[in-house]
């Protein structure tokens, strides 16, 4: 009979790591929910009081609803005390997103996801802000006055904005996160999540957001950061452990270790000599690579350190058809592009967005990886990549002759003249330039030189142009009848009494996605003019305007069999009891009217 003993021994070293990992993670901050066993009692002494504190300034941000020169629905209606808060609805003085829900997933205009995007990574948008003092966190409170639910992740960063002198190093350290959860009322609340302690003060915190599951836009107010200026003192009380936290609690930082594995080269002495792999020895290629196609980034990375057989599957360039490093943004440098160059040579799709700020990515580090890298690429992803200068624009156009898809969008810093070189990007089908610095004096002109060399043109956002006339709008009718998606929203040129919808609607029989958001001079006879021509349509929005009933809303959801998503919070013919009535007799549109209390 096989002695117990030596199980027993095992168990008990497994028990006694167990507590020692579980007590290292509570020295660590850890905040654990209600039925994990470890807790933390901060004590504070008078000499170091809490400093409670608002927002100081939003340093960066991904997107908002309003526009660069106002304050409407901004992003930096953030900073400071709160506006609205604790009264509930649709302010002008918050900070709101450009997007929610799944509408825009939905649209002709939306892209293919990219694989390999780790599970727990859900943030769509983020918001910077920094702080007046640098603190130990003790709480962040968000002031959410409509349609909370929306943050899922709080983070804090090492290095302080206000420091004359570059940090030599800049860490980003999760506070909380959570996945996307409903929140069922729509009513303001201070969101006071549990947050962890960390060991280095901070001035920086940053949001991130995932709005899909909202059922409007959300609107936050301000941000509250509590903390100590010196670190607190904790004591601990240990008993039981629930083994599920095990694997859980460190997912985050253990993928942050494997992108650190990018950072250094693994030694082929390092990895395991042997002909003996098992199974995997009488596997054909193909099907290792098809099963290694599953995995994750980092675990490519983990795998890659096993053994020779693996390693070569791992490095094996067919795995980085499509690479998303965006996830990995907070640790992503050019030491990591430099060891992925040699597996990224058919890289097609590459998302580099977040990526790169604060020094992490050099103008220098990404023209070499692109110079390797880019003659494949098919699509490339920018979104928020401050490092970008003209010369890596320079760079794009002639080392990427394949690209098809180029995102620049909230890339504020890029000079006006960068975007010459965009002209030399002949493939390109899809261009975002949301919230860039190019000069358009006339966008009448733009449009008539779009109707007439992009017949083929599906989608086209013209979000808050503020020129553009009803002149331009003849000439993409005209010139472009297979248009799907237009975006008109925010456009205050335009007017109902030029006729300039009523061509649209008559000359566009394929939309799919009209917004004409913002514009008052919409009325029933453009919406009329819709119902017997775009009988197609599957979202419209005419927030804002004064001259449409609910007759020829009712004319318009009987015609538009497909129609899913109608806006028409503040149109002022349209009250609460209109829209009940619409949605009993067509509930399966989604008929959208925010209020304010």
């Amino acid at each position: 009979m096989t002695p117990v003993f030596p199980m027993l021994t095992v168990l008990t070293m497994f028990y006694y790591m167990c507590l020692r990992r579980r007590a290292r993670t509570a020295a660590r901050g850890e905040m654990m929910n209600s039925h994990r066993t470890i807790v933390s009692n901060s004590r504070t002494s008078p000499l170091n009081a809490e400093v409670v504190q608002y927002a100081k300034e939003v340093v960066d941000f991904s997107s908002h609803y309003g526009g660069e020169n106002s304050m409407s629905y901004t992003m930096w209606n953030l900073a400071g005390i709160p506006n609205v808060f604790p009264s509930s609805g649709d302010f002008t003085q918050t900070a709101v997103f450009r997007t929610y829900g799944t509408w825009w997933d939905q649209c002709p205009s939306a892209s293919l996801p990219f694989k390999r995007t780790p599970p727990n990574f859900q943030s769509q948008d983020y918001v910077e802000l920094t702080f007046e003092q640098q603190v130990y966190p003790t709480a962040v409170h968000i002031l959410e006055t409509y349609h909370p639910g929306a943050v899922i992740r709080i983070l804090a960063c090492s290095a302080n904005p206000y420091s004359p002198s570059p940090p030599a190093e800049v860490r980003w350290e999760s506070l909380w996160s959570e996945r996307p959860t409903k929140v069922n009322a729509s009513q303001a609340r201070q969101f006071k999540p549990c947050i962890k302690q960390i060991n280095f003060p901070t001035n920086l915190i940053r949001l991130e957001i995932n709005s899909s599951i909202l059922d409007y836009y959300t609107e936050l107010d301000a941000v509250v950061l509590h903390g100590t200026k010196d670190k607190p003192v904790l004591s601990l009380k240990t008993s039981l452990i629930d083994m599920n936290d095990l694997e859980d609690d460190d997912k985050d930082k253990q993928d942050g270790c494997a992108v650190n594995s990018l950072n250094k080269k693994f030694s082929n002495a390092a990895i395991r000599e042997g002909s003996n792999n098992g199974y995997f020895d009488q596997l054909p290629y193909e099907l290792i690579q098809l099963i290694l196609s599953h995995l994750t980034l980092p675990d490519l990375c983990r795998l890659a350190q096993t053994c020779r057989l693996l390693n070569q599957h791992c490095c094996d360039p067919l795995q980085y058809i499509h690479l998303n490093l965006q996830p990995y943004w907070a640790k992503l440098s050019d030491t990591s592009l430099e060891f992925l160059q040699a597996r990224c040579t058919l890289v097609q799709w590459l998302n580099l967005s977040w990526t790169g700020n604060r020094g992490f990515i050099s103008v220098a580090g990404f023209s070499r990886f692109l110079k390797i890298c880019g003659s494949e690429l098919v699509r490339l992803e920018l979104s928020c990549s401050h490092f970008l200068n003209e010369t890596c624009l320079e760079v794009i156009s002639e080392m990427c002759p394949n690209l098809q898809e180029l995102n620049l969008s909230s890339c504020d810093k890029l000079p006006p003249q960068a975007f010459n070189h965009i002209a030399k990007l002949c493939s390109l089908k899809r261009l975002v330039l949301y919230r860039t610095k190019i000069e358009i004096e006339d966008y009448d002109v733009i449009a008539s030189m779009i109707g007439a060399k992009c017949k083929n043109l599906r989608t086209l956002d013209l979000w808050r142009c503020k020129n553009i006339t009803e002149n331009g709008i003849a000439e993409l009718a005209s010139g472009c009848p297979l248009l799907e998606e237009l975006d008109l929203g925010w456009c205050p040129t335009l007017q109902s009494s030029t006729g300039c919808f009523t061509r649209l609607a008559r000359q566009l029989p394929n939309l799919q996605k009209l917004f004409l958001t913002a514009n008052r001079s919409v009325c029933d006879a453009d919406i009329e003019e819709l119902a017997s021509n775009c009988t197609r349509l599957r979202q419209l929005d005419i927030l804002g305007t004064r001259m449409v009933s609910p007759a020829s809303l009712r004319k318009l959801l009987e015609s538009c069999k497909d129609l899913s998503l109608l806006d028409v919070s503040f149109c002022s013919q349209i009250d609460n009891r209109a829209v009940l009535e619409l949605s009993a007799s067509f509930p399966k549109v989604f008929i959208k009217k925010s209020f304010t209390q």
